[in-house]
């Protein structure tokens, strides 16, 4: 009987182990927010109202722990407060909701929500009918009886969570709760989670059209590899070394650098070529890239993104982010068609000055993936696929006719963020580049000849990103004239969450400004430290319609 006793204790015991592994460590170990994949947005629907918030909080050690609700009741927002870092703990916001017209004399609706640890009545003056209610973790809510508040333009009609305290909320409608996160047990990282309302109906979204400018220029800012995190991140190669006592939070000085040069260069238009997020240090995606489209929209900036090997190594996928993309003002970002391989894969018109709807520069955009999908063979990066050449091929030849109705020389461009096997150069090659070669060309190696197809269809000049150190311009030339043919550029790293660490290197940009009285394109970068206030490396690459070499150094040194 004691030797039974003992067996069926250490089956219990392993049986507890065995449950606890699951759970745990598997659980935080491959944890994805299943349903943030592909239903990454919280549960916003016209017509509806919040009538309650709260937070639920579980454990991973205890099987029968659950943050769920009754679900006939509560609406679960799929974000875990702990951002998987809980070391023993999940939490998640529950909201209740009901339509419009279903409401009841009964039911209380959301006109307002705080976060802290006192009520907030206590710093009000004035004594208001509603009173505040308190919730788990930090937050307050007013809600009114009156049924005459759901029309009201105060009532809460959806719930977000984003993190950090350097968190941002681009979206038309919708504000942050103040004073700040909501307040949890110490378990884990502390990602600083924060409530977002939006109030009233869904605003809608007017796109922008952008246009060529009265003088007839237009100039375009290309941000690459910003490598933005969840919370302020931690710089990587930092210059110069050991400033400000070595402390360098990453997207603060990132962002601060990226808004001294939009106030500087004034851009009609921003290229974001990929890697805007650093997926392994941004659990929820859909913070880190409201910082920069959160601040194009302060700067009432037309924008257009791709994405980077790196983007959707976090929670969101690229389809999930390009909606969310969608889903915010300024950006002309598209998913492209669902026929050809990629996300991002479309073009956007810049029309002609004043009330003109004749296109005067076309841009057109490219997913150049992430990894080799055959490593044995082709080692590295992936490149761009057949059937995404031929819809681009098919684009520029159906756009041509409408092209032709411009008054003057129509132009066009094309951004990527992996570089093309053609960028890789040789010596003799190098001698005419125009900036600065500091690290190998990691181009995929199969050439799929899309730089062939880009020169077949008068593009004049491609821009990549992913090699941060890298930012010349070469020019490919034809193999039997010797003619220029199309400009190759890189954009530089802009990020202090992506690496450094090449002799030299400063975080970068590009510009481009398109004079179209002269069918004139001219380049230069712009840097966060060291000639900060200086056009480096400045340069015509196309002129009166037609690629044009490498100038000499004293020209460019003379401009």
């Amino acid at each position: 009987m004691t030797r039974r006793i003992v067996r069926t204790g250490v089956q219990l015991g392993l049986l507890t182990f065995i449950v606890f592994f699951l759970v745990f460590f598997l659980d935080n170990r491959y944890r994805v927010l299943p349903q943030s994949i592909h239903n990454h947005l919280p549960l916003h629907h016209e017509g509806l109202v919040i009538t309650d918030i709260t937070v639920q909080t579980c454990s991973t050690l205890n099987p029968l722990s659950s943050c769920k609700l009754d679900q006939d009741k509560w609406h679960q927002v799929d974000k875990d407060l702990y951002l998987g870092t809980g070391w023993f703990s999940k939490a998640f916001v529950h909201i209740k909701r009901k339509r419009e017209e279903e409401l009841t004399d009964e039911d209380r609706v959301i006109i307002d929500v705080r976060t802290g640890k006192l009520d907030p009545a206590m710093g009000e003056k004035s004594q208001a009918a509603e009173k505040w209610e308190s919730r788990p973790a930090g937050i307050w809510l007013k809600r009114s009886a009156k049924r005459s508040a759901s029309d009201s333009k105060k009532v809460v009609t959806a719930v977000d969570v984003l993190f950090g305290a350097d968190a941002v909320e681009p979206r038309p409608g919708w504000e942050l709760i103040k004073p700040g996160a909501l307040r949890l047990e110490a378990s884990g990282e502390n990602k600083e989670p924060r409530l977002s309302i939006r109030r009233g109906r869904p605003q809608k979204i007017e796109k922008p059209v952008p246009r060529i400018r009265k003088d007839g220029k237009f100039k375009i800012m290309q941000i690459s590899d910003l490598h933005l995190s969840t919370g302020p991140g931690v710089c990587r190669d930092p210059e110069p070394k050991g400033a400000n006592g070595g402390q360098c939070d990453a997207d603060p000085r990132t962002l601060e650098f990226v808004e001294r040069l939009l106030t500087e260069e004034k851009p009609d238009f921003v290229v974001l070529s990929g890697d805007q997020v650093n997926g392994e240090t941004a659990p929820d995606v859909q913070s880190a890239m409201f910082k920069i489209t959160g601040l194009l929209a302060e700067h009432k900036l037309p924008y257009a993104a791709i994405f980077g090997n790196h983007d959707d190594e976090g929670a969101l996928s690229r389809l999930a982010q390009m909606s969310l993309y969608d889903s915010l003002p300024y950006s002309l970002s598209e998913a492209g068609p669902n026929t050809i391989e990629g996300v991002g894969n479309y073009h956007v018109e810049i029309l002609a000055h004043g009330a003109n709807k004749h296109s005067a520069l076309t841009l057109y955009f490219l997913d150049t993936h992430s990894y080799s999908p055959d490593k044995n063979k082709f080692d590295g990066y992936d490149w761009i696929k057949p059937n995404q050449i031929a819809w681009f091929k098919t684009t520029v030849e159906n756009l041509k006719d409408a092209h032709k109705r411009y008054t003057h020389t129509h132009l066009d461009m094309a951004f990527i963020h992996i570089p093309l096997p053609e960028y890789v150069i040789n010596e003799e090659q190098e001698k005419e580049i125009v900036g600065t070669l500091r690290e190998g060309v990691t181009a995929p190696r199969f050439n799929s000849k899309f730089k062939d197809a880009l020169v077949e269809e008068g593009i004049k000049a491609v821009s990549c990103g992913h090699d941060h150190a890298n930012d010349y311009c070469h020019v490919a030339k034809n193999a039997k004239s010797g003619d220029a043919e199309l400009w190759m550029c890189y954009a530089g790293g802009s990020g202090f969450g992506g690496y450094g660490g090449y002799e030299g290197y400063h975080r970068g940009l590009r510009v481009f400004e398109i004079d179209t009285n002269q069918a004139r394109i001219t380049t230069w970068k712009r840097l966060e430290y060291g000639d900060t206030t200086k056009r480096l490396d400045e340069q015509i690459i196309v002129d009166s319609g037609r690629v044009v070499p490498p100038q000499s150094k004293q020209i460019r040194q003379a401009k």
